[in-house]
């Protein structure tokens, strides 16, 4: 079938199967490829992206569900040729390490400070909960600090 949707501003139609995951589209069908494959079940959030504005594991969201929602993905946070503050926290507190989970952490903190702009410990404990196999944890937590303080 094919379905229209709205990816970081742009309209794109894909001919996809009703329940193809979001991720997939994002990927193979528009080769957005900021978006990482993770887990496949919606528990580690390297697939994160906006939907609507809020944090969405994408590996877990059939196509056919999104009707007419805006997507954003990582390709789309910042301004065309520039760097997202998130992203310039994340290069400043030197948060990356793989970097594989970035993209999708990154997201996730975008949402929660949009909603949030200057959360508690608890909050970001209870919001970000994607996985980072690097142990990151301590530079993330200094990066949010730091974009909440400036």
């Amino acid at each position: 079938m094919q379905y229209t949707l709205s990816v970081n501003g742009r309209q794109a139609t894909v001919d996809v199967d009703p329940d193809t995951p979001l991720l997939w589209v994002i990927r193979e069908s528009l080769g957005l490829t900021g978006t990482k494959f993770g887990c496949g079940v919606a528990a580690c959030g390297a697939c994160t992206v906006h939907v609507d504005g809020e944090a969405t594991r994408s590996c877990s969201v059939p196509i056919e569900s999104l009707g007419g929602k805006a997507v954003t993905t990582i390709e789309g946070l910042a301004p065309e040729g520039g760097r997202h503050k998130i992203q310039q926290a994340w290069i400043d507190a030197q948060v990356p390490q793989c970097g594989y989970c970035q993209s999708g952490m990154i997201m996730a903190v975008a949402a929660l400070l949009a909603r949030k702009p200057a959360p508690s410990d608890d909050e970001i404990d209870g919001e970000i909960t994607n996985i980072c196999r690097c142990g990151t944890y301590p530079r993330i937590r200094r990066a949010i600090r730091a974009l909440a303080q400036g």
